[in-house]
């Protein structure tokens, strides 16, 4: 059986989020790239009714304590899905595979293990320039993982 999406991205203006709560973890690395992602990720939220009041944002160093941090937002028991913001470019060393493994597996471990939606807006890029064409990336995160928590 195969199930066809009429749409492909997910819109805003579709997703009700008036009763659910969202813990985004938010790094300081690369701040001037990252608010923006909080920012587009506010937005897309506010689109879909999440009130401000219901939204708390957790800051850390960089992209490899995003894990932890999900980690205990997760046991709180307090929030329906979570937001990982980041980004992580590339350098002239593997520290940029190492980073983005850490982050992207444990977010994905936490997601699995404590049955929470994560959405992973961080962003992995080989230099500033790709980062302006991805800055959307913070509320496509959002509402994914809004969709997922609202089909709980």
């Amino acid at each position: 059986m195969q199930i066809k999406n009429k749409q492909k991205k997910v819109s805003a203006e579709y997703l009700d989020g008036t009763k659910v709560k969202v813990g985004i973890v938010l790094t300081r690395w690369n701040s001037d790239i990252t608010d923006k992602l909080l920012e587009n990720a506010l937005e897309a939220l506010k689109k879909s009714k999440v009130n401000s009041r219901n939204i708390r944002v957790a800051h850390v160093s960089g992209a490899v304590e995003i894990p932890f941090a999900l980690h205990k937002l997760a046991k709180s028991r307090e929030f329906d899905f979570l937001v990982a913001l980041g980004c992580v470019i590339k350098g002239d060393t593997p520290h940029f595979d190492y980073v983005c493994k850490m982050a992207q597996e444990g977010a994905l471990k936490v997601m699995i293990e404590d049955n929470i939606p994560v959405g992973f807006g961080v962003l992995t890029v080989n230099n500033l320039e790709q980062t302006k064409e991805r800055i959307h990336v913070g509320g496509e995160a959002a509402l994914a993982a809004l969709e997922l928590a609202l089909l709980k």
